[in-house]
């Protein structure tokens, strides 16, 4: 029982609720695609876009990625405390 009772700490632990992030795609009328068609050379997937927006915990590298192809994609600047809330 213990070891179910960890891993539910462990998935509550990465899984931290949507990010503002989606709120600026839906703002900007952004979908993943755009941003990984934005993100040309970075190798952003689908994958890590909507694992962003869902709020799973990803790693420095990838949110790096996320921020560069939302500012190409919406010409603007954002900051990593304007997509993430973590």
């Amino acid at each position: 029982m213990m070891y179910a009772y960890g891993m539910i700490n462990e998935d509550n632990e990465r899984n931290l609720g949507p990010q503002p992030i989606a709120d600026l795609m839906a703002k900007h009328n952004l979908k993943p695609h755009d941003l990984v068609a934005a993100a040309e050379g970075l190798q952003l997937t689908h994958k890590m876009v909507s694992r962003a927006c869902k709020g799973r915990k990803l790693t420095e590298r990838t949110r790096v990625k996320v921020l560069k192809a939302i500012n190409l994609a919406s010409k603007q600047n954002y900051a990593m405390r304007d997509l993430f809330n973590y």
